[in-house]
């Protein structure tokens, strides 16, 4: 049985580069022709004259934080989709923003993630993302099956019918944030259930903090991580513990220097862009808003592509919170619907290795009970997220133009 997914993952590192650079030509001659929004952006470019790295640096940028003004104006997905390219399904994440599927065999390219956590045709797998709106659930299901896997659309939550399922249909694997799988191993620890099934997961969202892992690996269950995105499906991905994510296959990865076109040093901590080589929904030179670097040394498991040392921080303040983007666009919307508050800071960290999220509100005078429930309830319809609210005079927080702050490296 092979340890790869496929050949090109173990291919000589310059056949890959010269095959990226060939199809790049294509996609932007492609993208040019048949996207209304790359008609335009790449206006002033010529296709055949991209030829590599240094030529790519030249284009310009997407945004991810961009789209959700890009899409109020060209709905549903800013133009950038091709005029020939197949969706059939449309998603929704927070923001909002609208992301496209086309439901052909692996689109989202998860296979290879699960195929080097372990997983293998016949297995059972729990899948534990949402399948509502936001397209997580479909992404994972779709690497899952792309092994051969057999899914049970299980969604997050319910853990009493979960740990149902778990002893009934008995699972090998896993797919789902970090946080909720520890909560169905900490429930069924305290009731007794017997999960012992679970040897494997593949899990994403989230940080994986190395005392989650090692209670995943004391229960049994060896664990690796996958970087997606609701846009670009895999990115990277873990293949051996703690070693770097390996970059996933028919995309093109570039550590930027934030708020500029130009890649930073190897090794240098800058922002992950993306071009994917997809016809259906060509993101070409798409800012994602994660800090990453690259690993200079060859992994040891054989792969030949790029390695990424995984999440670094974010270059903007969008914020992954319990697996969903907070925009400071929602934080804001949030304090207009409170004409008592002057102004807001959004503060996320960690607690016993789960986020948490505070609303820290500056007013003339001091909420009252009700008006934080209210605003809770606010943030809860904006951002699908539960969250405290703190109150404080005009002001008490810091003036340093933070909308969210997001605190969890420093607590963890």
């Amino acid at each position: 049985m092979s340890d790869f997914f496929d050949l090109r993952e173990n291919q000589d590192t310059h056949c890959r580069e010269l095959d990226l650079m060939a199809r790049l030509g294509g996609l932007l001659s492609y993208a040019k022709q048949e996207s209304a929004y790359y008609r335009d952006l790449l206006a002033h470019f010529d296709p055949t004259q991209i030829r590599n790295r240094e030529d790519l640096a030249l284009l310009p940028i997407t945004r991810k934080s961009d789209l959700i003004a890009m899409q109020k104006a060209m709905p549903p997905f800013a133009g950038i989709n091709s005029d020939s390219g197949k969706i059939e399904r449309i998603f929704q994440s927070p923001g909002p923003i609208y992301d496209p599927e086309n439901t052909t065999q692996d689109w989202w390219r998860m296979g290879r993630a699960f195929h080097a956590a372990g997983f293998r045709s016949g297995d059972m797998v729990q899948n534990c993302l949402s399948y509502h709106l936001t397209p997580g659930g479909f992404i994972m299901d779709s690497g899952a099956r792309a092994c051969g896997c057999m899914v049970i659309p299980a969604g997050p939550g319910q853990t009493e019918q979960q740990l149902d399922l778990l002893e009934d249909l008995k699972p090998q694997g896993y797919c789902g944030t970090p946080s909720f799988l520890k909560i169905l191993l900490d429930k069924a620890k305290e009731q007794q259930r017997d999960v012992s099934s679970l040897t494997k997961a593949l899990v994403t969202g989230e940080a994986l903090f190395p005392a989650v892992r090692q209670q995943f690996k004391e229960a049994g269950i060896a664990t690796l991580q996958a970087y997606a995105t609701a846009d670009l499906g895999l990115i990277a991905y873990e293949t051996i513990a703690d070693q770097g994510l390996v970059v996933a296959e028919d995309i093109i990865v570039e550590i930027v220097r934030p708020g500029s076109l130009q890649p930073v040093a190897v090794g240098e901590i800058g922002e992950v862009v993306v071009t994917s080589l997809n016809l259906d929904y060509p993101l070409i030179r798409f800012a994602t808003g994660d800090l990453s670097s690259v690993l200079t040394e060859a992994s040891p498991c054989g792969r030949t592509n790029m390695r990424i040392r995984g999440w670094q921080g974010r270059a903007d303040q969008t914020t992954k919170i319990k697996g969903m983007f907070v925009h400071p666009e929602q934080v804001e919307k949030v304090r207009l619907a409170h004409p008592e508050m002057a102004k807001v800071r959004l503060e996320v960290a960690s607690s016993n290795h789960q986020d948490v999220m505070t609303l820290k509100c500056e007013s003339s005078t001091i909420l009252e009970a009700p008006q934080k429930l209210a605003v809770q309830q606010t943030l809860k319809a904006v951002t699908k997220l539960n969250g405290d609210v703190q109150s404080f005079e005009i002001g008490e927080l810091p003036n340093d133009g933070l909308v969210i702050q997001d605190l969890r490296q420093s607590s963890s």
